[in-house]
C-alpha cells in the first residue's frame, strides 16, 4: 500500500486506514467466493492448498493389532511382546512384572503408554504400547449377561524414518519373530488353556494356567512297543512339514484314545505335550452354543498345540441337545457337521503343527463319522494295567528298578485280571514300604480273581455291562443332558452306585 520509503513516515492512523481497508477487501472477496462457488468445490480447494503447504513428516508408524482378522491373535503381536522384554531399560517407567513356579526369574513387559527405543542396523526404531477399552455388545444367547461389556484393545505402535520402510518390513521384523520363538524354545513353559467364562475380545477367550503335569512316556504304565510306536508317530509329524503341504492337507494330526476309565488317558496326553513342547487347550463342548463359536475358538488357538475333546461320547448330544424330557435346548445350534468340519474341514487348515485328541471310555458309541480315516488318525487302545504296565507303575511309586521276589506271583495274577493303572497307583501309594505296598496289591489281586473280576470269556459280559452303567452314571453326573429319565429304582440304584465310585 505504501512505497517502502514513505513506511517509516506513515503515521499510525494511515497505517490502521490501511489494515482496516485490506480486511474489508478480503471479506469482500470471501463472500463473491462462498456465493459464486459450491461448497464441495472450496473444500476440495482448501484440502489441495493444505496438501501442498503442509510440512511434510519423513516418520512412518506402523500398528501392530493383538488380533488380526478381529478374532484371531496376531503371531506378530506376541513375538513383539517378549522381544521387547529384552530391550527395556532404566528410563522406562511403568513395567508388568510377573512370575511362574517354573520360570527362573521375573517376567518384565511393557505397561500400556511405555514407549521403547530399539536399534537395529544404525536405524532408530520406536516402539509405544497402546492399550484403550471400549464397549461391545455382546452377541452370545445368554440373556443373562449384560447388552455389552467392556474390551480391552491392545496394540503396538512402531515408528521409524520412511526410507527404512523396506528394511523394516523385509528383516527387522521377522527377525523379532526369529528372535520370539528362540527365546521362547529356550525357556518353554507349557499351558493348559481353558474356556473363559466371561466373553472377550470376538466373543471368546481363552484363559490359561502352567502345565506342571510331570507325567512322560517313561512314566506312562503302557506296552513299550505302543509307547515307541506313538513317539515316532509323533516325530515323524514334526518333521514332514513340506510333506503336507505338498499332499494339499492341513497339518494336523488326530488321536482317539479309547478304554475304561483309569487307564491312563489324560495321563498320555499330558505325556504327548511334554515330549512335543505344545501348549493344551481343553474344550468344553458344553460351553459352546453354535458352530461359529466353535470357528472362533479354533482361530483364537496358538500353533504348536494339543487341542482335547475328553468324554466326546458324554460331552454333547451332538445330533441336536436335548433336555433329560427329550426336549430340545432352545437357541443350540452345535452339530456334529460342524465338529467334523473343525476336526477335518475347511477351518482345520487355519494353524499349524496341530494335535486334535479325542477321549472316550467307549468307542462304540461314537458317530462313524467321527472315526473314518483322515479324522482320528491312529486310535489307541488303553487297556487295563498289564505285567509291564505294573512294572512301570512300582518304578514309579516304589522306586523298584529289579525284580522282586512277589513279582513272579503278581505276573501270574495280574495278566489275567481287570485292574486299572489307577487302581495299581492307589494300593502302591499305601505304604512306602515296598514289601508292605506290594503284599496289600497282592491281596487285591487274589480278591479280584475269587471275585471273577478277570478278562476271561466267563467274567467279561458282567465286566462290560458294569462299565457301562459306571460310564452312564459319569455321564449322568457330568452332563444331565446326556441321559434320558430312567426310572426310580434305577436312579436310586445308579446315585448309590455313583458314591462308590467316588
Amino acid at each position: 500500500m505504501f512505497p517502502s520509503r514513505d513506511m517509516a513516515m506513515a503515521s499510525p492512523s494511515s497505517i490502521f486506514s490501511a489494515y482496516a481497508s485490506m480486511t474489508a477487501s478480503i471479506m469482500l472477496l470471501r463472500s463473491i467466493t462462498n456465493d459464486l462457488i459450491p461448497q464441495p468445490i472450496r473444500g476440495y480447494l482448501i484440502n489441495t492448498f493444505r496438501y501442498f503447504f503442509k510440512p511434510r513428516s519423513n516418520t512412518l508408524t506402523l500398528i501392530i493389532q493383538e488380533y488380526s482378522s478381529g478374532i484371531a491373535r496376531n503371531h506378530l503381536y506376541d513375538a513383539a511382546e517378549v522381544y521387547l522384554s529384552t530391550k527395556i531399560t532404566p528410563q522406562n517407567e511403568r513395567l508388568s512384572v510377573s512370575k511362574t513356579p517354573k520360570e527362573k526369574k521375573l517376567s518384565l513387559r511393557l505397561e500400556k503408554g511405555e514407549e521403547l527405543v530399539d536399534w537395529f542396523d544404525g536405524v532408530k526404531l520406536n516402539w509405544n504400547l497402546i492399550c484403550s477399552e471400549f464397549e461391545k455388545g455382546n452377541g452370545s444367547y445368554d440373556h443373562s449377561r449384560n447388552s455389552s461389556t467392556r474390551t480391552e484393545k491392545k496394540y503396538f505402535e512402531l515408528s521409524f524414518e520412511k526410507k527404512h520402510k523396506e528394511m523394516v518390513v523385509e528383516t527387522y521384523l521377522p527377525f523379532v519373530i526369529d528372535k520370539e520363538k528362540e527365546m521362547k524354545d529356550e525357556e518353554r513353559v507349557l499351558k493348559m488353556h481353558t474356556l473363559n467364562t466371561f466373553y472377550g475380545h470376538g466373543g471368546f477367550m481363552w484363559d490359561s494356567i502352567n502345565l506342571d503335569h510331570p507325567s512322560t512316556f517313561e512314566t506312562v504304565a503302557m506296552e513299550a512297543e505302543m509307547k515307541n510306536h506313538i513317539m515316532e508317530d509323533l516325530n515323524r509329524f514334526l518333521r514332514r512339514r513340506e510333506f503336507y503341504r505338498k499332499a494339499g492337507r492341513a497339518w494336523k494330526r488326530g488321536y482317539l484314545l479309547y478304554g475304561p476309565p483309569g487307564t491312563g488317558k489324560s495321563s498320555l496326553i499330558a505325556a504327548m505335550a511334554n515330549y512335543l513342547k505344545f501348549d493344551i487347550y481343553d474344550l468344553q463342548l458344553d460351553n459352546l452354543v453354535t458352530d461359529s463359536d466353535l470357528r472362533k475358538l479354533l482361530l483364537a488357538t496358538a500353533n504348536r498345540s494339543i487341542l482335547v475333546i475328553e468324554d466326546i461320547d458324554c460331552s454333547v448330544d451332538l445330533p441336536g441337545r436335548r433336555h433329560g424330557d427329550g426336549r430340545k435346548q432352545p437357541n443350540v445350534q452345535l452339530s456334529l457337521c460342524g465338529l467334523l468340519n473343525f476336526i477335518d474341514g475347511l477351518w482345520s487348515s487355519c494353524g499349524d503343527e496341530r494335535i486334535i485328541i479325542l477321549t472316550t471310555n467307549h468307542k462304540e458309541r461314537l458317530d462313524p463319522a467321527l472315526l473314518r480315516p483322515g479324522r482320528m488318525d491312529m486310535h489307541i487302545n488303553m487297556s487295563y494295567c498289564s505285567y509291564h504296565g505294573f512294572k512301570v507303575l512300582a518304578s514309579n511309586y516304589l522306586g523298584i528298578s529289579w525284580d522282586h521276589h512277589l513279582f513272579g506271583e503278581i505276573e501270574g495274577l495280574i495278566e489275567g485280571t481287570h485292574i486299572t493303572p489307577a487302581q495299581v497307583a492307589e494300593e502302591l501309594m499305601k505304604s512306602e514300604d515296598a514289601e508292605v505296598a506290594l503284599q496289600g496289591f497282592l491281596k487285591v489281586l487274589k480278591r479280584k480273581k475269587m471275585e471273577g473280576d478277570v478278562s476271561e470269556n466267563d467274567g467279561s459280559d458282567k465286566t462290560e455291562l458294569n462299565q457301562s452303567k459306571s460310564s452312564k452314571v459319569g455321564c449322568k453326573q457330568k452332563r444331565p443332558v446326556c441321559i434320558s429319565k430312567r426310572k426310580n429304582s434305577t436312579g436310586t440304584q445308579r446315585r448309590t452306585r455313583a458314591r462308590t465310585l467316588q
